[in-house]
């Protein structure tokens, strides 16, 4: 299956008013670091992932594409900081492309704030990094099965996953 960007988006409450919902238009992926990477499909929404750090349950990073995401309680420096924690893991060498999901407005994360917390971190600097995706806590929603294969082209702007190799 592809992930390809939705024509439009929305972070409003869908199961409150279907009738007066706001959608925004999409201006596609976010591209901060070009490359190409396939691997294992490992992620979540962040603050949750690093609930697993140093327990028996934190999944191996080893020939990943790790996927985040995070809601409308974070801001930059949080996203910034739980960002490096993830970075600090073992294994973390073993990433081969990160996707990061598209961020509710009530965030205030911008795309020049994501640019810039990316390009601070220098263990990100060889590896694609892709963003605005949908997946996370917007509409539409795509599914991105844990475990699963997965490959991303920051040329060709394409996500493909499966659920095996």
């Amino acid at each position: 299956m592809e992930i390809k960007p939705s024509e439009f988006w929305s972070d409003d409450p869908w199961y409150r008013e279907q009738g007066s919902r706001n959608f925004i238009s999409n201006d596609g992926y976010l591209v901060i670091n070009e490359g190409e990477a396939k691997g294992t499909l490992i992620g979540g929404n962040l603050c949750t992932f690093n609930l697993l750090q140093g327990t028996e349950y934190m999944p191996s990073l080893r020939n990943s594409i790790l996927f985040i995401e995070d809601d409308d309680l974070v801001d930059a420096e949080t996203f910034d900081r739980d960002l490096q924690s993830t970075i600090h893991q073992p294994g973390f060498e073993g990433v081969r492309g990160i996707l990061i999901g598209r961020f509710q407005k009530a965030s205030a994360m911008t795309n020049e704030k994501l640019i810039k917390i990316i390009n601070t971190k220098r263990e990100l600097n060889n590896i694609p990094v892709m963003a605005n995706v949908n997946f996370g806590h917007v509409t539409p929603i795509a599914t991105i099965p844990i475990g699963g294969w997965g490959r991303m082209s920051t040329g060709s702007k394409k996500i493909e996953v499966r659920t095996n190799n």
